[in-house]
């Protein structure tokens, strides 16, 4: 049964969005307010350029430690290279894409546009609604 399912069955399509030029205490605010691991840059014709997620928070704050305040922009610390899924993948084989990856959740593209994100979770939302 699983084995059936696509990325497309479970992926979040509404998103927090930021932008690159987001200050970063804001973004990382917006992570906690919404409860979420990572959240989509864009730029201004809705394109993905990068993710900003909890990891790169961290190196937010100990940047902050070193340089005694807290600065920047998203598109100082976002990830570019970021590992793209497409929506009608199978959640198995993503599932394993996440076992041997440290991110928590990916960008998910249908016919080269972005249109949602896949996380952890929502992998296992799929598990236990079988």
């Amino acid at each position: 049964m699983l084995a059936k399912i696509t990325v497309a069955d479970y992926m979040a399509t509404r998103l927090i969005t930021l932008t690159k030029d987001t200050d970063v205490i804001d973004a990382i605010k917006k992570l906690l307010d919404h409860k979420i691991t990572s959240a989509p840059v864009i730029d201004s014709k809705g394109q993905l350029i990068g993710m900003f997620s909890e990891k790169d928070g961290m190196k937010v704050f100990l940047e902050s430690i070193y340089d005694q305040g807290m600065s920047g922009k998203v598109g100082d610390y976002m990830t570019t290279e970021t590992i793209n899924v497409d929506a009608s993948a199978c959640i198995v084989d993503l599932a394993e894409q996440f076992e041997t990856s440290s991110v928590r959740s990916f960008p998910v593209f249908q016919d080269g546009e972005f249109v949602g994100v896949i996380s952890r979770v929502d992998v296992l939302r799929a598990l236990v609604s079988i």
